[in-house]
């Protein structure tokens, strides 16, 4: 009797050393755009998405017990890709607007900044307001909180929507745009990298839509908010969030 019941206690630990690793092994699914460097960009190289946002949820899955795997997609299929269970999880370059929270749920605050504006390399102007730039063409990209907030200004005679922040970066170094605003830090970094040699960041200008990027979660996903903003927390406080925003040219906000 008592070596049945020793086998019956060595079936029970073996059913749960079985049960265990999958329980640690879950894969959930990031989407990611390939064009939002140094958030999340398509590395030619290795033909795969890397950056900022990227590490971030793999360390975040490292401590929260499950393994990532990033799913490239252009920035505004995003939310319907997560309302449809498409993806799991959002990691890019996504401000928390009031609008999205109306449709999905973010974590805790990862960085916050706000729109750049840039211009051709030929325009010497130092633009401070959006009032500077009043009854000319601008650009933006498709799905950003930019695009509104330009367009309910009035001041412009055309917003154009692009598809890509380089895509807007083009067309103002080909001289065919005006002016171009999107995320400030992957204005700068793809400009730090060289790219587009005849467009000009403007530093005197003062952002006006200023956002918290934060990683998305489908508003019935609470247990797994719950483990993100934890380990967002722990990150944070081993510092392993400012190394990673080194790593990627950008300084960790102050707060």
């Amino acid at each position: 009797m008592s070596l049945q019941r020793l086998v019956q206690a060595a079936l029970a630990v073996f059913v749960l050393a079985l049960s265990a690793p999958s329980q640690a092994q879950q894969v959930l699914k990031v989407g990611s755009t390939p064009t939002g460097i140094p958030f999340t960009f398509l590395d030619t190289k290795t033909n795969s998405i890397q950056g900022i946002m990227v590490d971030l949820a793999t360390e975040i899955g490292k401590d929260a017990g499950f393994t990532v795997q990033i799913e490239p997609m252009q920035f505004s299929a995003l939310i319907p890709s997560l309302t449809a269970n498409k993806i799991d999880i959002i990691a890019a370059a996504m401000f928390a607007t009031a609008a999205r929270k109306e449709v999905i749920d973010f974590s805790d605050a990862v960085y916050t900044y706000g729109e750049g504006l840039v211009v051709p390399k030929t325009d010497s102007k130092a633009y401070t307001s959006q009032e500077d730039l009043k009854g000319t063409v601008v650009g933006a990209q498709v799905g950003t909180a930019f695009v509104d907030a330009l367009k309910k200004t009035g001041l412009f005679s055309e917003v154009k929507v692009y598809d890509t922040i380089p895509d807007i970066l083009r067309d103002v170094n080909a001289g065919r745009l005006k002016a171009g605003f999107a995320d400030y830090p992957i204005l700068a970094y793809n400009l730090q990298q060289g790219n587009f040699a005849d467009v000009r960041l403007v530093d005197s200008y003062k952002p006006v839509t200023v956002g918290t990027v934060a990683i998305g979660v489908r508003k019935s996903d609470t247990e797994l908010l719950g483990k993100i903003n934890a380990s967002l927390a722990k990150l944070k406080a081993n510092g392993t969030i400012a190394k990673i925003l080194e790593k990627w040219g950008q300084k960790a906000n102050a707060s």
